[in-house]
């Protein structure tokens, strides 16, 4: 078995890393600073869109981004933390699947925060928004892990905790698991996938189940 999760919303909590950079790049490049409802209800999106979508200019969307990434390396490992039985996830997932993270985050930056909180060595692959051209809904994240994974007829499922996780696996032809932790509520979930547990380590269990039964 292989399971893929997602980080924001499903692994970890890093909305005041994510507002707080959000907010600096704003007063950095002298932009009317949106609400904090409406930054975080785009937080799954890479930067680029979500500032888009807030309004920015087409022509410096990127620079904004860029104030943004050197910002958020400073702040993410103080501001950013484990969601609730996150760790006892990955470690039982870890016992009986190959994992992964598919993440729009920026990888390298997602690498120092698993490996601040001590998670990365049970990841055999991190893709992050560096790594493809179109990220999450798009299969092309789930896709190029699979075949970091030497994937061959395994079952796959992804965990994630908005539309933009469970879409991108239905793209990739793979499970989906929408989690009650992050961004998305039951009701967006539900339209996406037919399995929604209230955290991570609920999924995980679910799967240990599930693999049991097969083998047995």
């Amino acid at each position: 078995m292989i399971i893929l999760f997602d980080l924001d919303g499903t692994l970890i909590d890093s909305t005041e890393a994510i507002l707080e950079t959000f907010h600096h790049s704003f007063k950095e490049h002298n932009y009317p600073h949106p609400k904090d409802e409406d930054i975080a209800s785009l937080i799954g999106y890479p930067l680029d869109v979500m500032y888009r979508e807030l309004g920015v200019d087409e022509d410096v969307v990127w620079d904004y981004v860029a104030t943004y990434k050197e910002y958020y390396r400073v702040i993410a490992t103080k501001k950013t933390s484990l969601l609730i039985n996150a760790k006892e996830a990955v470690i039982q997932a870890n016992e009986f699947a190959k994992l992964g993270i598919v993440t729009t985050k920026t990888g390298k930056y997602s690498k120092v925060l698993m490996e601040h909180f001590e998670l990365m060595k049970y990841f055999e692959v991190l893709i992050g928004r560096e790594d493809v051209e179109k990220p999450k809904p798009d299969a092309e994240p789930i896709v190029k892990a699979l075949n970091a994974l030497d994937y061959s007829n395994e079952e796959v499922w992804m965990i994630g905790d908005t539309k933009l996780d469970l879409i991108s696996a239905n793209n990739a032809g793979v499970h989906s698991i929408g989690v009650l932790t992050g961004y998305d509520n039951c009701d967006i979930l539900s339209q996406f996938t037919d399995v929604i547990f209230d955290d991570a380590l609920d999924a995980i269990k679910f799967l240990q189940n599930r693999k049991t039964k097969h083998i047995s």
